[in-house]
């Protein structure tokens, strides 16, 4: 298929799921736009006021899963999806964690307080936080325990599962909390480097990160 001259991202630009978006037009080296659009704008098509929305080859596609292995299947050849049934069973779980127990928890419980407070200017919602952390705590440790025990989902090369990952670990480690939890989780700091080091990652740094 021939590749689209510009795919476009509708979606807030700090949003982990726009950067996910972005992490796979990169991996298959398409040229991609994102257009700035709050979640509950007027602008935002998406019927649940969720971001991003994304338009690639005529089509108009929500839900990140959906996108991400569209753009693969479509433009990387399927590169970032293992081809053995089982290998992609598990790169699929890993999404799965990721989309439904790390990012909700991650965000309600320290990233969204923090990027309200620097961003916004808004109180540091302290107490949300102190809430979250043995929760958090646990799930850096699930993660980390689970990479020792076999590789986890980098058993298989870097696949949609780190695509995934890693901006949500990644504003986690943007906290104070989160980079003292995670500082002491040497298997995922590796995890976290190596990624940092793939032009994907590189490409789609948020303005704000160091």
């Amino acid at each position: 298929m021939t590749a689209p001259a510009q795919v476009h991202i509708f979606g807030t630009v700090i949003s982990t799921y726009t950067r996910i978006c972005q992490i796979a037009c990169e991996e298959a080296g398409l040229s991609h736009e994102v257009i700035a659009t709050a979640a509950h704008s007027p602008a935002n098509r998406h019927p649940f006021g969720k971001v991003p929305v994304v338009e690639i080859d005529g089509l108009e596609l929500i839900e990140s899963v959906a996108i991400t292995q569209y753009i693969d299947n479509a433009h990387n050849a399927g590169a970032l999806q293992p081809a053995n049934p089982a290998a992609r069973a598990m790169t699929d779980k890993w999404i799965a964690v990721a989309n439904n127990y790390l990012f909700p928890l991650f965000e309600r419980g320290l990233v969204m307080p923090w990027v309200m407070h620097r961003v916004a200017g808004f109180p540091l919602e302290r107490e949300t936080i102190e809430r979250a952390l043995p929760a958090i705590s646990r799930a850096l440790g699930f993660l980390e325990g689970e990479l020792v025990a076999d590789g986890a989902w980098t058993r298989h090369g870097f696949t949609l599962a780190d695509v995934f990952l890693y901006p949500m670990v990644r504003s986690v480690e943007l906290t104070p909390q989160g980079q003292a939890g995670i500082s002491q989780c040497d298997r995922l700091l590796a995890w976290l480097e190596m990624c940092r080091a793939r032009p994907s990652i590189a490409a789609t740094r948020w303005e704000s990160e160091p």
